[in-house]
């Protein structure tokens, strides 16, 4: 089993690096292997809603890394996202690499769990967290939790190691994660997905 590990931040070892690698320890020890992806320090397309990704699984605007990580995610068990909080939210950049990366691709990712970790200086961490998990439930991803809500605090990687409630917080997830992907393997939850209904999307007008 994989879980790949999405570095939101234009910083490639900075303090969302290091809040992710605290989740990935305990998933180590239970054997789990993990992948890091960088989204990068350079520019990120925003989705134009072109629709050309129905057919191919794949977006138009190859200049980035975002196609790459479509197949990373389709190949893994599981996934965290991380990001920095800029301005109470997930940094902009990687908004936009996710709407193109779960954009007419999320079926694709279905019944695989997903958690989201965000690192702030202070603030506004809850409210980042809350938009990166709107992707998930979305996508019937299940959620997995911790034992408070995956955020981390400081405003270098030395500063986020003296979090000690925020660095358990991540080892917790990163069990809870380890979890949930033996149940499912164990149980072979994810054929109930064969059950799904079709999905008839409304618009509110006559």
């Amino acid at each position: 089993m994989k879980v790949l590990l999405i570095n939101g931040s234009p910083h490639k070892q900075g303090c969302t690096y290091t809040a992710l690698s605290e989740v990935a320890g305990p998933l180590h020890a239970h054997g789990i292997e993990t992948e890091f992806f960088h989204i990068g320090d350079g520019p990120i397309w925003g989705c134009t809603g072109c629709g050309g990704c129905a057919k191919t699984v794949r977006c138009v605007f190859a200049e980035d890394g975002v196609n790459v990580c479509v197949e990373k995610l389709i190949q893994a068990d599981g996934v965290v996202i991380g990001s920095p909080v800029y301005y109470a939210g997930p940094n902009g950049a990687l908004c936009a690499f996710l709407d193109r990366l779960f954009f007419r691709k999320s079926h694709h990712y279905a019944y695989k769990p997903a958690a989201a970790v965000v690192n702030c200086r202070r603030g506004g961490a809850s409210a980042a967290f809350d938009r990166l998990n709107k992707y998930f439930t979305l996508a019937r991803m299940p959620v997995v939790s911790s034992q408070y809500w995956n955020s981390t605090h400081g405003f270098t990687p030395d500063q986020v190691r003296q979090d000690i409630e925020g660095l358990q917080t991540m080892r917790t997830l990163g069990k809870n994660m380890a979890w949930m992907l033996r149940a499912i393997a164990r149980e072979g939850t994810r054929e109930i997905g064969a059950e799904e209904e079709e999905v008839r999307a409304t618009n509110f007008i006559r």
